[in-house]
């Protein structure tokens, strides 16, 4: 291993991430009521611009209203570009007001470390001024062609940096690619046409310590189309899809959570090694296979999920976060 290491950002589950538009007010309850892991109130893309202002005073409403933490949700808000003269409000009358019930927030269109070393900057600022204890993390969207072309730079820009999202429909706008729905394939391209930005981020992610997070699939009624866009992303590495619908929070739960007998060979797998350990063995021998400390790295990545999932399904969960 190199010397030069990323600590992991705070652990979330986040299979699920559910988009709820900051103008529907009816959405926000059945947000709060269903199954998705992360939940992120929107005042950008979901929000016409006539709208945004009353949508920023019904976002900070639902944050001061509902409790998103004792439900099990991570709670963001997804923030309008900084290109736009709504993004300095958004940080400033959402952290001032509801910052204390507020996990993440969710930055769009991000091009280079500057977009988020402004965001860190906002959001310091408030913290100290409004005594908000816990420091708010950031999550960003990399959605366009600069973006990627930054993107290992950008999974560096701040110590708050939580999670990066593949936002795959402005990023084929940004590429002027050829595309039949978003997140879909493009059935003139022999294969997924979006692997090689998937894979990239996916990389730039982990190398620093981040959670990837796969972005929509635009066709909620094709849920097979969903769950194979889903098994993609999880076999590079991602831990979670955007569900824009609530049809596909199960989908997104489904493809993200590791099936028990994988769990159950996992741990098989630690045991055999911890018991190798004893015996003054690096390796081990399970079910006729060689198992060693990159087999363990392997298994412990499934472990750890499994337990948070577990977790977050205890009914010890609500009196701990309380």
């Amino acid at each position: 291993m190199s010397l030069t290491r990323f600590e992991p950002a705070r652990p979330r589950l986040q299979r699920s991430e559910l988009a709820v538009p900051g103008s529907q007010v009816a959405m926000f309850r059945k947000a709060l009521e269903s199954d998705a892991d992360y939940v992120f109130l929107d005042l950008e893309d979901a929000v016409a611009p006539a709208d945004k202002e009353q949508a920023r005073k019904n976002v900070i409403a639902a944050l001061l209203e509902h409790d998103w933490r004792e439900r099990g949700k991570t709670v963001s808000v997804r923030l309008n570009g900084i290109d736009t003269h709504y993004f300095y409000r958004d940080v400033v009358d959402v952290v001032e007001q509801a910052g204390h019930r507020l996990d993440t927030v969710l930055v769009p269109k991000v091009g280079t470390p500057g977009d988020v070393y402004l965001t860190d900057a906002l959001l310091t600022q408030i913290e100290t001024a409004r005594g908000i204890r816990h420091p708010i993390g950031i999550d960003v969207l990399i959605e366009t062609a600069l973006g990627m072309a930054n993107v290992e730079a950008i999974a560096q820009a701040s110590r708050r940096l939580e999670a990066m999202h593949f936002g795959v429909a402005d990023f084929a706008a940004s590429l002027r690619a050829r595309t039949v729905s978003i997140g879909g394939l493009n059935p003139d391209y022999p294969g997924d046409q979006w692997h090689a930005a998937l894979s990239r981020m996916v990389t730039a992610a982990r190398a620093y310590g981040l959670r990837p997070i796969d972005g929509p699939y635009g066709d909620f009624k094709d849920p097979e189309g969903f769950r194979a866009a889903a098994r993609r992303a999880a076999a590079l590495g991602y831990e979670g899809k955007w569900a824009i619908h609530p049809s596909q929070i199960a989908l997104a739960n489904e493809v993200f959570t590791p099936p028990a007998p994988e769990v159950e060979r996992a741990r098989r797998i630690l045991d055999a090694l911890a018991e190798a350990a004893r015996e003054g063995r690096g390796a081990a021998q399970l079910d006729g296979r060689m198992v060693d400390a990159a087999s363990a790295r392997m298994a412990q990545n499934i472990v750890q999920i499994a337990e948070g999932i577990e977790a977050k399904s205890s009914p010890s969960l609500a009196g701990a976060r309380a």
